[in-house]
């Protein structure tokens, strides 16, 4: 029955329709081996010529190794990435060994491999971890970290496998494409990317840009506009829409804001975008939910983790608008030298694969915009976790009030309890909720988050309370303490569904490891934002049904997605001007191509140089200009695109396509760029001072920044504002 299902999918092409009768097959022939491989004093290099053998010898190695040895399931894991595939394993299934042993088959065959993760901690736990393994099959791996020096950075990734955070890697990689020697460039071409928690880093994480900046100046926050706006009142002064996305003033509001201001706004371009960014600030975003302030400083919460997001930042203009409202100190800002986005980074490699616990949900994007498909690797023992239908409820306080009684009834029998709140305030509430009816827990959540290792290790002792964000969903392995598999195993309660399927699935999956027992339930009122936000149009007050609910999310995911698809419309003309920016810099810094260039255009100066400079440091001189004004030149572009892009939503009031649009004015834009690449490098060139010792760049005015400093761009939650505002026309049309 279940091989007749998994043909049925594969026809009809859907996530998850990868057959693994293959895979188990050559799984199955492997148990052949294992006897006579564990009499062997000295195990065989294992080869990929025959597949049964390989994962024979992979299993053998893992158990001399590291004491682990492989279930059927993971070697199954192992060829499904081995194909290119993403693997789907549940929680407590073993991805960390398959990732593993899956780099070092790529490996083996003399591909250099990066094993990509969400974060620092995960990278450097994974490759010490796994290292005996590499080292006993012949194999080198290392790690980067957001400390490592460039010396260091280089080792890691000259070894056969490199685990890195997305990010650490990006930032490497932006580096190196403002490098004007060949010896320190530190990121080798890449071949393979296996990426850990898949979804999270090529959906959830996607369009977020790696920014390099230089030059860096303190922000411009309006700490006066954000005063102004903290005396202006909802519903009289400015309104929020439904899916509280956007907010505008109303004429009370712009009357107000004038009087204050002494002004005519809509005179005063400026002024008004300050007034818009600070109103955001003040009404969409808010602390404990969208940000948290530590140490003095705003700190964006990652909504797919529930963890602060480091290193991450919104525009400037909203990012400064926060730090008014919270009247903390501007935070530095700099002229963009380049960018990429995740999805950017993750398709320069040649080869793709990776690992999740729920890839399924996102199976379509993963196919769209990586070509790459879902294995579903069914479980090493059955899960036996008892999922509870969603307990809905009207109101919100009517929800509250019966997850504090669920809490008190479960927690008198000694069972384990995870309660998965939506964002850090509602986590903390609960706590002095919990307080109050005399109930001790610990709270997880991204302001306590070095915290984690140690706060999960005792989530499944018995008597536990913990209160945890999203942080609990994933990640994470909870192991069950003494006798608490009797009291039914680890209990998880959502607080509420997230606005993402998987979100949910994450945080069951912390119950029901290997077989254990455990159970979850789901509590949903008609005012949870779920609802407010996406179907607000379709609920008319009562007791929310499951369709709804259900309905609720997809239409959320769909959102999602539509943004997806949207930044890589926009996106997918400036990567290929990218690639193509990148291959010039290549062969201008490996080759001679810029002193050629330059010799053919200026064939007198180039022949006057040459009676008393050296040819090699002429054209070390020449690959120095030319490379400054590409530099230079594409940094402008990037600029130009960010401003086209942010205005180019008026045309779509004449009833033009704005992707058309901007596609149209950047392709010249691009050819003007090359243009002004060419002229600039020509015209330094000419005038530049270039002796037998080398070419004056402080005297030829080619001073690159100081410094340059990397973050990460949260893409502006609520649009552009001619986005919005077409949001808000298209909203009144529908209504009426």
């Amino acid at each position: 029955m279940a091989s007749i299902t998994q043909r049925i999918r594969r026809l009809l092409e859907r996530p998850g329709s990868i057959d693994l009768a293959p895979y188990e097959r050559t799984v199955k022939a492997a148990g052949a081996h294992e006897e006579r491989l564990r009499e062997l004093g000295e195990l065989p290099k294992p080869s990929l010529d025959d597949l049964a053998g390989f994962c024979a010898i992979m299993r053998e190695t893992a158990r001399r190794t590291l004491g682990l040895r492989p279930y059927d399931v993971q070697l199954v894991g192992m060829l499904v990435m081995l194909s290119g595939n993403v693997a789907e394993m549940a929680t407590g299934e073993g991805k960390t060994l398959s990732g593993a042993m899956a780099a070092a088959g790529y490996a083996l065959q003399g591909k250099r491999v990066h094993v990509i993760s969400v974060n620092d901690y995960l990278a450097r736990r994974d490759a010490e971890w796994m290292g005996p393994l590499y080292e006993a099959l012949g194999v080198s791996a290392g790690w980067i970290g957001q400390t490592g020096t460039p010396e260091e950075r280089r080792a890691a990734y000259a070894q056969d496998v490199t685990y890195g955070s997305v990010s650490e890697i990006g930032f490497d990689v932006l580096r190196d494409r403002l490098r004007t020697r060949v010896a320190d460039l530190v990121v080798p071409p890449p071949d393979v990317a296996l990426v850990d928690e898949a979804d999270s880093v090529l959906v959830d994480e996607a369009r977020v840009p790696l920014v390099l900046a230089g030059a860096a100046d303190p922000g411009d926050a309006v700490p006066e506009t954000a005063a102004l706006v903290r005396r202006l009142v909802r519903g009289y002064h400015y309104e929020v829409d439904d899916q509280a996305r956007n907010v505008h003033l109303t004429g009370k509001g712009i009357d107000t804001v004038e009087q204050a201001l002494e002004i005519d706004l809509y005179d005063n371009p400026s002024t008004l975008t300050e007034v818009n960014l600070a109103l955001h600030a003040h009404a969409l975003l808010t602390r404990d939910v969208d940000y948290i302030v530590r140490d003095g400083k705003v700190h964006l919460i990652n909504p797919s983790r529930g963890r602060v997001a480091l290193l991450q930042r919104w525009p400037d203009g909203l990012q400064a608008a926060v730090e008014a409202k919270e009247t903390l100190p501007p935070s530095e800002t700099g002229e963009i030298l380049d960018s990429i986005t995740v999805q950017g980074l993750i398709t320069r490699y040649p080869q793709k694969c990776g690992m999740t616990g729920t890839a399924v949900a996102v199976g379509d994007q993963l196919r769209e915009f990586y070509d790459l498909k879902v294995a579903v690797i069914p479980p090493n023992r059955p899960c036996v976790r008892v999922d509870e239908p969603d307990r809905l409820f009207e109101y919100r306080l009517d929800k509250d009030q019966a997850l504090v009684d669920e809490i008190v009834k479960v927690h008198a029998t000694g069972r384990p309890i995870l309660i998965g709140t939506l964002d850090v305030a509602e986590s903390e509430r609960l706590s002095l909720t919990l307080s109050g009816r005399g109930l001790a827990c610990v709270v997880l959540n991204a302001k306590n988050d070095a915290e984690e290792a140690a706060i999960i290790a005792r989530a499944g002792e018995r008597d536990a309370i913990t209160v945890s964000t999203q942080m609990a969903g994933r990640g994470t392995d909870i192991r069950l303490g003494e006798g608490v598999d009797e009291l039914g195993g680890l209990y998880v309660i959502g607080s509420g569904r997230h606005t993402s399927s998987r979100l949910d699935d994450q945080l069951r999956g912390r119950a029901g490891r290997q077989g254990d027992p455990g159970g979850s339930v789901f509590l949903v009122s008609g005012e949870d934002e779920l609802i407010t936000h996406y179907v607000a149009d379709e609920y008319a007050r009562g007791v929310p049904d499951h369709r709804l609910v259900g309905h609720a999310q997809r239409v959320a995911e769909g959102v999602d997605m539509e943004i997806h698809r949207n930044t890589w419309r926009y996106t997918r003309l400036l990567e290929r001007h990218r690639a193509q920016v990148l291959e010039l810099r290549e062969k201008v810094l490996r080759e001679r191509s810029g002193g050629d260039a330059l010799a053919a255009a200026a064939p007198e100066r180039w022949a006057s140089l040459r009676e008393t400079v050296d040819e090699e440091v002429l054209h070390e001189a020449a690959r120095q200009i030319v490379l400054f004004h590409l530099d230079r030149c594409w940094a402008d572009h990037l600029a130009y695109l960010a401003e086209l892009r942010e205005g180019i939503h008026l045309r779509a009031l004449g009833r033009l396509s704005p992707i058309e649009e901007f596609n149209k004015e950047a392709k010249p834009a691009y050819e003007r760029m090359l243009a002004d690449v060419e002229s600039r490098s020509i015209t330094t060139f000419e005038a530049a001072v270039i002796t037998p010792d080398g070419l004056d760049l402080a005297g030829a005015d080619l001073k690159r920044p100081s410094s340059t400093w990397t973050y990460l761009v949260q893409d502006n939650p609520f649009g552009t504002e001619w986005e919005r505002i077409l949001n808000r026309l298209t909203t009144k049309v529908r209504r009426r």
